[in-house]
């Protein structure tokens, strides 16, 4: 009791600072001498043990940015002398903690402080949870201990039964920061210092055991890649003993890309890309996907037809019998691809096949109906030019990446449509058909015509960059031919780079001429028969044009010409028919059935449509060309119907204000035509259009309603033979519409004989046929009136003053 009472009475000891440093009690450390403070620290203490009994004394205190810990450790020094470095130094022992106080003088340079032990008894004996956590804290201690192979410390670790000297022995932990050793040296509570060590050495052993996971998956990746290194060297050494031994010289090189893109004629910024690519791919793993990407974008790249080009037949003539001899009409095409092709021969002969890094190549729209032969008319372009032909299907394309390309980087990343039909035509100058321009659609993925703008510009894809092969690609060599069926559809700047051609449809000679010389040979050979076992005379052509088929192109008119030929083969299979066999006109009602479309001029007076006053015949354009339109007129009933104006036949709002402005013109100038208008005032009118299931609209029905109306209140017929188009005005003028050719064809097919236009349309008649021209009297007018003049027949018995039946 006497010595624990003495060891609490306040000592007076010389400071021994510990820069970063931490000494906990029961642990020996060795002190450098050749620091200044230290030896002050130590002779200091030395001097005042000659004086008292026992070891020299000093304070260990931690020195952290400066600033000096409020707890020491009261250390002895146990032995001075040499270092393993041969420095003086001195051997140190930590005996107990020391609440630090106030300074005050002593012997030597060192600072000397007051201080009072720190009281770190612990009840014996110990409670169940301290017993418990001492033995937690010694299984780790001895886990940890066991993976750094110190079996020696074990035993003594084991050995310690002292709480406060368990915790302590942590101070030996060098996974411990020094602000971990100061909170453990500060902790004075023995308890709550042990679980505050356990804790830490808990917290450093997770994270070890983190730590050699990931170590050891590393180390499994590692030997794996360099196993899989190994065998594919291994491999790469087979093959090529096997490949010597066979004699195969050729088969290295071709795995060389260095070499094939060397070997290949490339131009020069496409060689530089390709060979910085080849760089990459040598700097790559054998398993990185990156690797991947880049062979088969130099596979996309060597496989380009880069300076491969067809030399055209200048040949201007025999291109001209190429045509003629493949298409039947079509005369406004042949023109423009003959005067290409004699321009590329001119540009040739003086040395202009380049100009501003630009070739003369051509971008067509062809704009027609369905069946007048726009997609055949490409195959035949490429035939008289001498060139290679390519198709791209664009109906129903809706992302802009099937014409400009993937980027790199998608999987399953391919050039665009541009690219792949270059590559698949295997020349830098073919004939692409952009089939189907106006069904391209446009939503979120993006807007496939925008990425046309550039291929199409004549002034901008000489320098074409596909999103894949990220090299400019020259098309300006290119013909682009793109067909459409309606104009309205393909966006106008669009449209404003191509040169438009129009496909308004054939006359009836052509349609004759096509069959007979195109159609019927194809169908003869898919019916299985000879040139000579059937044969369709001229009439039953011109009928099958005529009557049974009324279109713009020739497709119905070929299926009917199949059916035929079929019908002829089933029956003679069937013992009913010999060959060989003529069909002429007066067959075809037994073979394939009645007509379908026979003319209003070929029919019975009586049945007539326009054998009843109010029902007029117009001209309208649908996306499958020209074709008739009947309006019909009537008034209703003065006591039943109200006054006003009806239209039915689902129509646009444009035709629904012609309705209302032919209505206005009869009410107001219905006098001077000599017209009961006071019926207009009294009884509702109603204009109905046939075919109430096709939507109708446009701005030409103007003077058919106004003919319609005017002969309901006249009671004179509209003409049999004539149909007409245009629009009408407040005033009764008649203003211009469009589609000429393609109405008066429309008009040649259903037999009319005399049609009216608007007088500032009479410019088009240049592009209709002169044969339609030469079997239609066409009346161009200016003024409504002149319309009824020509368009009503003559009133008998009064019937213009007689106000008429409700038709």
């Amino acid at each position: 009791m006497a010595a624990e009472s003495a060891a609490f009475t306040p000592l007076t000891l010389p400071v021994l600072p510990l820069d970063d440093e931490v000494v906990l009690p029961g642990m020996v450390v060795p002190l450098d001498l050749s620091d200044a403070e230290v030896r002050a620290a130590v002779e200091a203490a030395q001097a005042a043990a000659r004086s008292e009994p026992g070891k020299p004394r000093v304070l260990l205190v931690p020195r952290i940015d400066g600033t000096h810990a409020a707890t020491g450790v009261l250390g002895t020094v146990e032995q001075v002398g040499r270092l393993a470095d041969g420095d003086p130094g001195a051997l140190i022992r930590g005996r107990g903690r020391v609440a630090i106080g106030a300074g005050t003088t002593g012997p030597g340079a060192a600072l000397w402080v007051e201080g009072t032990r720190v009281d770190e008894t612990v009840p014996d004996p110990l409670p169940g949870q301290v017993a418990e956590l001492v033995k937690e804290y010694k299984a780790l201690a001895t886990a940890w201990l066991r993976k750094r192979g110190a079996w020696q410390v074990v035993d003594r670790v084991q050995a310690i039964d002292d709480v406060s000297a368990l915790a302590d022995n942590s101070g030996y932990s060098p996974f411990l920061t020094t602000e971990q050793k100061v909170e453990l040296l500060e902790t004075a509570d023995p308890v709550a210092r042990l679980k505050l060590a356990t804790q830490q050495l808990r917290d450093h052993l997770a994270e070890q055991d983190v730590a050699e996971t990931i170590a050891k998956d590393v180390q499994e990746g590692v030997d794996k890649q360099q196993r899989e290194f190994l065998l594919r060297r291994q491999l790469d050494a087979v093959r090529k003993e096997l490949r010597e031994i066979n004699g195969e010289q050729d088969g290295e090189e071709s795995d060389d890309y260095r070499a094939r893109v060397e070997a290949a004629d490339l131009p020069e910024k496409v060689r530089e890309a390709a060979l910085k690519e080849v760089d990459k791919l040598e700097r790559s793993s054998d398993q990185s996907p990156e690797g991947s990407w880049i062979r088969t974008w130099l596979d996309t790249v060597l496989e380009m037809p880069w300076s491969e080009r067809t030399e055209d037949a200048y040949d201007i003539q025999g291109a001209q019998a190429v045509l003629d001899a493949e298409h039947a009409g079509l005369e406004d095409v042949k023109e423009r691809i003959t005067e290409y092709l004699a321009v590329r021969k001119r540009r040739g002969d003086r040395g202009l096949g380049v100009v501003g890094g630009r070739r003369g190549g051509a971008v067509l729209a062809l704009v027609g109906p369905p069946g007048v032969g726009k997609t055949s008319l490409g195959e035949s372009v490429a035939h008289a030019m001498g060139r290679k032909f390519v198709r791209v299907a664009l109906g129903g394309v809706r992302d802009e990446a099937e014409i400009r390309g993937h980027r790199r980087t998608y999987v399953g990343a391919l050039p665009g449509r541009i690219v792949r039909a270059i590559k698949e035509a295997g020349s830098m100058n073919p004939v692409v058909l952009l089939d189907e321009i106006d069904k391209v659609g446009s939503d979120f993925r993006g807007d496939p015509a925008a990425a046309l703008l550039e291929v199409l510009d004549p002034a901008q894809n000489h320098t074409f960059r596909d999103h894949y092969l990220e090299v400019e690609l020259d098309l300006s060599d290119v013909v682009f031919l793109a067909t459409a069926n309606v104009l309205e559809a393909i966006p106008e700047a669009l449209l404003d780079r191509m040169e438009l051609v129009r496909l308004d449809g054939y006359t009836e000679d052509e349609k004759v001429v096509i069959a007979r010389d195109h159609l019927l040979p194809r169908q003869l050979e898919r019916a299985g028969l000879d040139d000579g076992e059937v044969t369709v005379d001229e009439g039953a052509l011109r009928k099958l044009a005529g009557e049974y088929t009324r279109e713009a192109g020739v497709r119905t008119l070929e299926r009917s010409i199949a059916r035929l030929l079929r019908k002829v083969a089933a029956q003679h299979e069937l013992g009913e028919r010999e060959l060989p066999f003529t069909v002429t006109e007066a067959d075809l009602r037994g073979l394939i059935g009645r007509p379908h479309h026979v003319p209003e001029s070929a029919q019975d007076p009586a049945e007539r449509r326009t054998s009843v006053p109010g029902v007029a015949t117009g001209l309208a354009v649908t996306g499958a060309g020209g074709d008739v339109l009947y309006v019909e007129a009537s008034l209703a009933d003065p006591e039943t119907g109200a006054a006003g104006l009806t239209l039915t036949g689902q129509l646009g709002d444009v035709m629904k204000e012609s309705a209302q402005i032919a209505l206005s013109f009869l009410r107001s100038h219905g006098a001077e035509l000599e017209l009961p208008v006071g019926d207009l005032k009294d009884r509702g009118a109603h204009i109905h259009f046939p075919a109430g299931a096709v939507p109708k609209d446009g701005p030409s029905a103007g003077v058919t309603m106004t003919t319609a109306l005017a002969s309901l209140l006249s009671g004179r017929l509209v003409r049999t033979d004539v149909a007409m188009t245009g629009e009408v005005s407040l005033t009764g003028r008649v203003l211009p519409i469009g589609g000429v050719k393609q109405k008066l064809l429309a008009a040649h097919r259903a037999g009319v004989t005399t049609v009216i236009i608007p007088k500032r349309n009479e410019p088009d008649l240049d592009d209709v046929p002169a044969e339609v021209l030469d079997k239609l009297d066409v009346h161009a007018v200016s003024d409504v009136r002149q319309v009824l003049e020509l368009a009503l027949a003559p009133a008998t018995n009064g019937a213009a003053r007689t106000t008429p039946v409700a038709a």
